[in-house]
């Protein structure tokens, strides 16, 4: 029961009956939406610090977390419309998140009074400016359409007759087609970057009169992906004159049409990031398809390429260490502490195995480590990590040791020690070179928009449209990791290909290398 109902209003003089209770109804509705946020942000909470939250992968977790923050948002509103007086501050304050980039366009719109003689005294005459008030907001205009035409006139001599001039057409992608090559940049970076696919595109297209079939916008994907294909060979032989790569494996759901479903296809994701301790060469990224996910596959895209490949535990790697691997000499792996990590988390968080948190304890130290040389020097990190990390790598291994003669090889918990165990010597690759990481946790961030793509879009229709994915796909994630927007580098690499960049110009044609506002 409210206050208002307990209270005896009749004993309230009539003239402040009403008012009271305004303000007892007001208080009941604060103390509701009060509990109800209590109650979205303890969910929160969870969603962060629980131990729920980590079985959620990252995009399942920015669901929850988009949801929750927009209840809390409904919460507040209603508050305020129910409160003005108690949230009035606290709500412009929530409101004016967020600055404006000095670079927006921006367009002014100045309200004047309804008269500027001087209320006082009408004699006066005119008021004078003395300030203003100025409050910026965002405005979003829905992408714009629009056509190019393009005119050349022609010029005759009035004189002779052979003296006509025009100037010659510019070159375009598909010429003679319909779209520019910023409508063909827009196309793939919503297919690949922002995950449409081609028949949502068409449908959004046609909300705004535009009637292009899917099968359309195929085609323009199609062209695009063929004469991108050279630049992205050549950033992937870029990729491999490096001393240092990463590489990992996402599952591509590619339709078999002979069967009327579905079939796994692979994107192999062949990376550099040397920023962990400033290295000269930009950071890339290429995905390979493939129909499957047979060693050699590895072997093949590493052909030349031979220094040292961070990467998982995934047994399809072994063949690159042996002698008789194909197409150089064999590779020497740094293999990933996170995946280990992540064994001993699985057990932790099903059976509260204090072994596995005594082993998750002793990971913990080594990235805390990991942290303060981050960004520094190779040899600067080579000397930390032995005279820091070194002993706690070794005192993991005789702990390591003696946990699995302790253990069952058979349960669960010895299954994941024998795991570490497997994998101990490129575990400690990283005490030896201070250019390898501790993880391979570079790569897997940069297939995470791979997972979403197929999460949206379901499967690639065909295995040649795996290829045209993990082709553009490698644009445009190179181009997020060099700080470059995908759409402006698409643009002007269409643009430059389409001018004759290919002939003799390649090289200018990476990410890193163009510059999309030349």
């Amino acid at each position: 029961m409210s206050d208002a109902a307990i209270i005896n209003l009749s004993a309230i003089p009539e003239a402040q009956r009403e008012a009271v209770a305004a303000v007892l109804r007001e208080r009941d509705a604060l103390r509701e939406a009060n509990k109800r946020l209590e109650h979205l942000v303890a969910e929160l909470n969870q969603g962060v610090h629980g131990k729920r939250s980590e079985k959620l992968s990252e995009d399942d977790r920015q669901l929850a977390f988009e949801d929750l923050e927009t209840a809390i948002g409904e919460v507040e509103e209603k508050r305020e419309v129910q409160a003005p007086s108690e949230s009035r501050t606290r709500g412009s304050a929530r409101r004016n998140r967020g600055n404006q980039p000095k670079d927006l366009p921006r367009i002014e719109r100045v309200i004047e009074p309804e008269s500027l003689l001087c209320p006082v005294l009408r004699t006066c005459g005119e008021m004078h400016k003395i300030g203003e008030d100025r409050k910026e907001r965002l405005d979003i205009v829905p992408a714009q359409l629009r056509v190019i035409a393009t005119v050349r006139p022609k010029y005759a001599c009035r004189s002779c007759t052979d003296g006509v001039t025009q100037a010659p057409s510019l070159p375009h992608l598909i010429e003679g087609g319909l779209p520019t090559e910023g409508a063909i940049a827009h196309v793939l970076v919503s297919k690949y970057a922002d995950h449409l696919p081609l028949y949502r595109q068409s449908r959004i297209l046609a909300r705004s009169g535009i009637e292009i079939h899917r099968s359309t916008l195929a085609d323009w994907v199609g062209t695009a992906a063929f004469h991108l294909g050279p630049v992205v060979d050549r950033l992937a032989e870029h990729l491999k004159t490096s001393t240092k790569l990463f590489m990992d494996e996402t599952t591509a759901p590619v339709l078999d049409p002979g069967r009327g479903r579905t079939k796994t296809g692979y994107l192999w994701a062949l990376a550099r990031d040397d920023r962990g301790w400033v290295g000269d060469d930009p950071p890339g990224v290429v995905f390979f398809y493939a129909p499957g996910r047979a060693g050699e596959n590895a072997e093949k895209i590493l052909r030349g390429f031979d220094g040292i490949l961070q990467l998982d535990g995934y047994q399809g790697y072994n063949r690159l260490t042996r002698s008789s691997r194909k197409g150089g000499d064999p590779i020497r792996v740094a293999h990933c502490w996170a995946h280990a990590r992540r064994k001993l988390k699985e057990v932790f968080d099903r059976d509260g195995s204090e072994i596995a948190a005594e082993g998750l304890r002793r990971i913990a130290e080594f990235y805390k480590i990991e942290a303060d040389i981050r960004g520094t020097a190779p040899g600067q990190r080579l000397s930390a990590r032995q005279a820091r990390t070194a002993p706690l790598v070794a005192e993991f291994g005789e702990w390591l040791q003696k946990q699995r003669l302790r253990v069952s090889a058979k349960s669960r918990l010895g299954e994941k020690l024998a795991y570490i165990h497997r994998h101990w010597d490129g575990l400690q690759t990283f005490l030896h070179d201070g250019r390898v990481e501790i993880d391979s946790n570079s790569v897997e961030n940069l297939i995470r928009p791979i997972a979403l793509n197929r999460k949206n879009a379901l499967f690639a229709g065909h295995d040649e449209g795996g290829r045209a994915w993990g082709r553009i796909a490698s644009l445009i994630e190179t181009a997020k990791i060099n700080g470059v927007g995908p759409f402006a580098y698409l643009k002007a690499t269409l643009e430059a290909i389409a001018a004759g960049h290919l002939q003799g110009r390649i090289d200018e044609l990476p990410p890193w290398n163009l510059n999309p506002s030349s």
